[in-house]
Parts: C-alpha cells; structure tokens; sequence
C-alpha cells in the first residue's frame, strides 16, 4: 500500500453514530421500565427502578453527547475505525457468540458451552480432540455443579439435560 493510500475499512462516524443512537434507546428502555416499577421513594427507602431511573438518564446524555458530536462532525474528514483484517479478527469471535446465545434458548446452556468451547478450542487454539473434548466437556460440567448443585441457581436447560434428569 502506497503512503499516500488510505487503508480499507469502515469510518470512525457511522459505527459511533450507530452504537451511540442504540445506548440512546437502551437509556430510554431503562427509564421506561423504571417508570413503570417507581422511581420515588416509599416508607422503606427507594422503589426499585430508582436507581436505574437516574443510570438511564445519565446513559442517554453521555450517548447523546456522542452521537450529537458525530453528527455535528459529519462533513469533516472521518478517520478509519479499523482496517478490515481488525473487523474479520471481530467476527470470528462475534458470529459464533451470536450463534451459541441463539442456541441456548433451544439447547440449553450447558450444551451450547460445551460447543462453543470445543468450536473455539479446534478453531481458533488448534488443541488436539483429547484435550478439546475434555475442556468443552469438563467446563460445562464443572459450573452445572457451582450452579445448579451448589448455589442452587437453575440455568436453562435442553433437551439431552431432560433426558439425563439434570
């Protein structure tokens, strides 16, 4: 690439923008949500949403003021936000974790860890299948124990966990 050539990617502005317009909604959910359950006070101290009433607000200011600064700017130069080698790097992670939490709802927790964990493992670690076998087993295995044993925390489960009585 010459000195004088920029590098392919993204700009700065459209990303900022697009994160800081979804924490602006995200605020606004919160403070609805907080509404609806109280943000005053009773006999016994504060309603449950007043605290995440006033974290609400501050979200949508500090959002807003980011996304008000992006907009303000959005004539001037924009700089590059990441090369696109940077965002394959962020995709090889994110789409398997958009993957494994879609999964949960309809195999439960414990086998999409044990997949995600073994999917890592061969992809990303190139570990042999003894080793992957035994951590993406072992690990889910292990926090069923902690959680659903000992602190007596049930998370969700799927079909083999039924079929195991688990």
């Amino acid at each position: 690439m010459d000195a004088d050539q920029k590098p392919a990617g993204p700009g700065q502005r459209g990303p900022e923008a697009g994160v800081a317009l979804f924490l602006v909604l995200l605020g606004a959910l919160v403070i609805m949500d907080s509404l609806r359950v109280g943000i005053g006070w009773a006999d016994d101290g504060p309603r449950s949403g007043y605290f995440p009433f006033y974290i609400g607000l501050l979200l949508i200011a500090s959002a807003g003021w980011v996304l008000l600064r992006q907009l303000w700017r959005w004539k001037a130069p924009d700089k590059l936000f990441a090369e696109r080698e940077q965002l394959s790097g962020v995709f090889a992670v994110l789409v398997p974790m958009l993957v494994y939490v879609a999964l949960i709802a309809g195999i439960g927790i414990y086998v999409s860890s044990a997949l995600l964990i073994g999917y890592f493992m061969r992809r990303h670690g190139r570990y042999g299948w003894a080793a992957t076998l035994a951590v993406a087993i072992g690990v889910p295995l292990f926090f069923w124990a902690v959680f659903e044993r000992w602190f007596l925390v049930l998370l969700p489960k799927g079909p083999l966990e039924h079929l195991l009585g688990l």
